[in-house]
C-alpha cells in the first residue's frame, strides 16, 4: 500500500464521518428531540483536521449551517488548506521509501 493510498484513506475516512455528524445534527435541529447537538466547534474542528470536504457537503445536501457567515467562508478555506496540507504531506512522505 502507497503512501498515496493512505492518505486517501484517512481523508475519505474522516470526510465520511464529518458528512454524517452534520446529517445527524441536521435531523436532531429538526425534531427538537432533546437531545444534544453537535456542537458547532466540533464541524470546525473535524473540517480543521481533513475534514471539510465532508462538513461542506454535509451543509449543502442537508441545507445545515449554510446562513452562518463563519461557515460560508470558513468551511471553504478550510477545503483550501485541508488540500494544500495533504498536497505538502504527500510531497515529504512521497519521497520517502517505507
Amino acid at each position: 500500500m502507497t503512501t498515496l493510498h493512505v492518505l486517501i484513506g484517512i481523508f475519505a475516512t474522516i470526510n465520511a464521518f464529518s458528512f454524517l455528524l452534520v446529517a445527524r445534527d441536521k435531523r436532531r435541529s429538526i425534531r427538537g428531540s432533546g437531545k444534544t447537538r453537535t456542537p458547532e466547534g466540533k464541524l470546525f474542528f473535524l473540517a480543521a483536521i481533513y475534514g471539510a470536504l465532508g462538513v461542506y457537503l454535509g451543509m449543502l445536501a442537508f441545507r445545515h449551517k449554510t446562513k452562518k457567515w463563519y461557515f460560508q467562508i470558513g468551511i471553504p478555506l478550510l477545503i483550501l488548506q485541508n488540500l494544500a496540507t495533504l498536497y505538502a504531506v504527500y510531497v515529504v512522505l512521497g519521497t520517502q521509501q517505507f
